[in-house]
């Protein structure tokens, strides 16, 4: 334990970890590493560890290397389930702390210090084992050749999951150097901001983080503390290079393009920056203490192959294989190579047909061979981030069976059908030829175009970098926003509503059977079913209306309370009750007209509180009345107890929740308290939503089962409403067939218009109630279709006149904060251009 936590000591008072609001020095931090490392108790186990760029992840990562114990990082947010089956970590460390399994009884070879993920082998259990010699060597090589210094300062723009993202850690803590841990992109504001605060002298990125740099002005941004940029994880065109090398030269940085694999703890070669310009497609000579070498005489092409002390002790299959000790001794990279004189090397290909895509490694072999096992007969390739497939077969039945064998998406497949393969002479397949055969696509996001769509945005001023939310997404546009990924992706990635669009558009889920229907969705459309056909007396099943009021809850945690800044929130807030409170108005005042349903104080959405009391005037809008009024009260709250919130997400949704509880027992039976009485349900929700262990949410499922006995004093109506408030604890998705999942999204996104106008339509149809049943959802459904029809005419019209709107709509809310302030700054100094700077700066595409 002692000598990773005296190497940070012994660096004192030096700066180790930035971060947005408070750093820490060297010293400071092996205080948190050593407290952290006695949370990992016990003999040596696994240690699976939820990764984010933050303290608390790393402090969790170094306590279990100091402790003996062998880390796994992973992604925070995914299906770790495999790995768990397959490894029985010992302890599970995520945001809420270190979770002990207990004693799982891992037999683990003595070398054993680390286990990373493959690059691609998404699915597998299949794992790179790692040495404390290997770890040390990589990060004294890289911190070698790229002259790591006590006052540098590297912002970490990939996970820590990722063997180069964790390369960099290493290497700077190695020699005593500082971090920027953040999770913001460089498409994002604030990352710029910190970076410059902070005085960073260094970035990593792969291939597309430089597209995305191009995007935001890069060229002209004002570093001056930037000292070099490092480019791995994938091949860069080298004409980029030689664009990006140019660009160092001229501001005073470097850039090193490097060549690495997880079997080799990161690093194994280099490009020195004076070299970018005159060999830029090059991957470089091999790193300090390293040897490349290529199996064929020099000039020509043979495998690369790569000897050093970073090179892995083996692979892991399972558990058993932790035993193991070193297996590899040479590194066969797959690469085909050759050898350019000067210790140069230059990557021309692969050995065997393999492509990365979406995080998949898909052997092409394979996939032909699959194909042909489903009777299709194809020719596949890549180009760039789709699958090019040649085939004898109808293109629709060929890229479904793509998908459905390599789980990509099938928008990321282009078909062609073909009446013969094309083949070279020598008879084997001709894939150029492929390629020329289809065609590539217009470069059109489908993700960004359900967006575009749904939220009302011209497509092409929609930052990548933003998610739905930073969108003005909202509970009811995330129905229909959903579905519609749902047809594009496959499957929804976890918390998707907070994943910036890039990230939604390079997600793919492995195909499966049926659809996976949020359980939100389900409920919200089986809730309206209820309440509509238990006022048409077509059955009587009463309740819909409270599951609807906890799911409510559920949204506003998920969506009002998300981590933006307060006035964001509040922003948010105020959007929310809008969609809600117009239509309503909207339609009282539409009905006050033609029938005599309601009364004026309906259009208040006061009738609760000002009467008349009649059932008919104040239950028909009762639910409405009630949300608003919460979404009310609250958005007050969320300015007053914001930072409170932030810090205590599920113990502040609690509080409410027992506020609600006391209110429900203190004032029942009380119609003018009737909002605050049944307030109680939308905290349930809301509590539901920021539950994120198992006694989290067994502790709301106990409090919803004692707060809802006896509520009503019908044990069936208590009984449905706890089940489907239960169901949304408990169950995140639900597996249908695709057509019932369609129509489901379909039913919930109409659920609010439904509800408004159902009163004034099942009547129409008098005793037959079936059918004014499913005139009324119909009708919803119909307002539904026309209102967004309406909107989105709207936002057409505001974008071909006024393209500036478009823009800010599509900005995110620290672009506009940006843009405000300088729109309403004062004129700067003579010479400067306002307008230049506006577009180099705040640019959102």
């Amino acid at each position: 334990m002692r000598p990773l936590i005296d190497h940070l000591a012994s660096l004192g008072e030096r700066p180790a970890v930035h971060c947005a609001d408070r750093t820490l020095t060297y010293r400071q931090l092996a205080v948190q590493v050593s407290s952290a490392a006695a949370q990992f108790t016990g003999d040596r186990g696994i240690a699976l560890i939820e990764v984010r760029n933050d303290i608390t992840t790393l402090v969790h990562y170094l306590g279990a290397l100091a402790a003996g114990h062998v880390p796994l990082p992973v992604p925070a947010g995914r299906d770790h389930r495999a790995l768990v089956e397959c490894y029985r970590p010992d302890f599970i460390a995520d945001a809420d702390g270190v979770h002990h399994r207990g004693r799982q009884g891992h037999r683990l070879h003595p070398e054993l210090a680390l286990l990373l993920s493959t690059s691609g082998s998404t699915g597998s259990p299949k794992l790179v084992r790692l040495s404390t010699e290997n770890l040390l060597a990589n990060a004294a090589a890289i911190a070698d050749y790229l002259d790591i210094r006590e006052t540098d300062c590297a912002a970490t723009t990939l996970p820590m999951s990722y063997c180069y993202g964790l390369s960099v850690i290493h290497s700077h803590l190695l020699r005593g150097a500082a971090l920027l841990l953040t999770n913001l992109s460089v498409t994002d504001d604030e990352f710029w901001t910190l970076f410059r605060r902070y005085r960073a002298t260094t970035f990593a990125g792969v291939p597309y983080t430089f597209d995305l740099l191009e995007q935001i002005g890069f060229d002209s941004m004002d570093l001056p503390d930037l000292r070099y940029i490092t480019q791995a994880g994938g091949r860069m065109a080298p004409q980029r290079i030689r664009e990006m090398a140019t660009l160092g030269r001229r501001r005073g940085w470097e850039l090193f393009v490097m060549y690495g694999a997880t079997e080799a703890t990161a690093r194994m070669a280099y490009l020195p920056p004076h070299l970018a310009l005159s060999s830029p497609g090059a991957i470089g000579r091999a790193i300090p203490g390293g040897q490349l070498q290529v199996d064929a005489p020099d000039g020509e092409i043979g495998e690369l192959t790569y000897r050093g002390p970073n090179v892995m002790l083996g692979y892991a299959h399972n558990a058993d294989d932790l035993a193991l000790g070193r297996t590899v001794d040479i590194l066969r990279t797959g690469d085909l190579a050759r050898h350019l004189g000067d210790d140069l090397y230059e990557v021309v290909g692969r050995a065997s047909r393999f492509v990365k895509m979406f995080g998949l490694r898909i052997d092409l072999q394979r996939l032909e061979a699959s194909l042909r096992d489903r009777g299709i007969l194809a020719w596949c390739t890549d180009d760039a981030d789709t699958l090019v497939v040649a085939a004898l077969a109808d293109p629709a039945q060929v890229r479904d069976a793509v998908a459905a064998i390599t789980g990509v998406p099938p928008a990321a497949v282009r078909a062609a059908r073909v009446d013969k393969l094309p083949v070279l002479p020598s008879g084997k397949p001709d894939y150029p030829a492929v390629r020329a055969l289809v065609p590539a696509q217009v470069a059109t996001s489908t993700v960004r175009a359900v967006f575009a769509d749904v939220l009302h945005l011209d497509p092409d001023r929609i930052d990548p970098g933003a998610s739905f939310v930073d969108l003005g997404g909202n509970s009811l546009t995330y129905v229909a926003v959903s579905v519609r990924l749902q047809k594009v992706l496959g499957r929804l990635p976890p918390q998707w509503q907070q994943a910036p669009l890039r990230d939604l558009e390079q997600a793919a889920q492995p195909a499966t059977l049926g659809t996976a229907l949020e359980i939100s969705i389900a409920l919200r459309a089986l809730a309206i079913v209820l309440i509509v056909g238990s006022h048409a007396e077509l059955f009587t099943l009463w309740g819909g209306a409270h599951i609807l009021l906890g799911l409510a809850g559920y949204n506003f945690g998920r969506f009002c309370l998300t981590p933006v800044s307060r006035s964001d929130r509040v922003r948010h807030l105020r959007h929310t009750i809008g969609w809600i409170a117009v239509p309503a108005i909207v339609w009282v005042a539409v009905a006050l007209v033609v029938t005599d349903d309601y009364h004026a104080t309906n259009l208040l959405l006061a009738n609760k509180f000002l009467g008349p009391s009649d059932s008919m005037t104040a239950g028909r809008l009762w639910f409405v009345e009630v949300l608003v009024w919460i979404l009310l009260g609250l958005t007050a709250l969320c300015w007053l107890g914001d930072r409170a919130e932030r810090r205590y997400p599920f113990a502040c949704a609690a509080a409410f929740l027992a506020l609600g509880l006391v209110l429900r027992y203190e004032f029942p039976g009380r119609d003018g308290w009737f909002t605050m009485v049944a307030f109680w349900f939308f905290a349930a929700g809301w509590t539901a939503a920021k539950a994120t262990s198992v006694w989290q949410r067994l502790a709301v499922t106990a409090v919803l089962a004692a707060g809802i006995h006896g509520y009503f004093g019908n044990t069936g109506r208590e009984i449905l409403v706890f089940t489907g408030l239960a169901l949304l604890i408990w169950l995140p998705t639900v597996r249908c067939p695709a057509p019932l999942a369609v129509l489901a999204g379909v039913v919930a996104e109409a659920s609010l218009y439904t509800y408004l106008t159902h009163f004034q339509v099942y009547p129409l149809f008098g005793e037959h109630r079936l059918l004014g049943v499913l005139a009324s959802l119909a009708a919803g459904v119909a307002l539904s279709q026309l209102i967004n029809g309406i909107r989105r005419r709207v936002r057409q019209s505001r974008s071909a006149n006024s393209p500036s709107w478009t823009r800010v709509a599509a900005m995110t809310p620290s672009a506009r904060t940006r843009l405000a302030v300088m729109t309403l700054r004062p004129r700067a100094a003579a010479g400067e251009d306002d307008s230049n700077r506006f577009h180099s700066s705040a640019r959102t595409d």
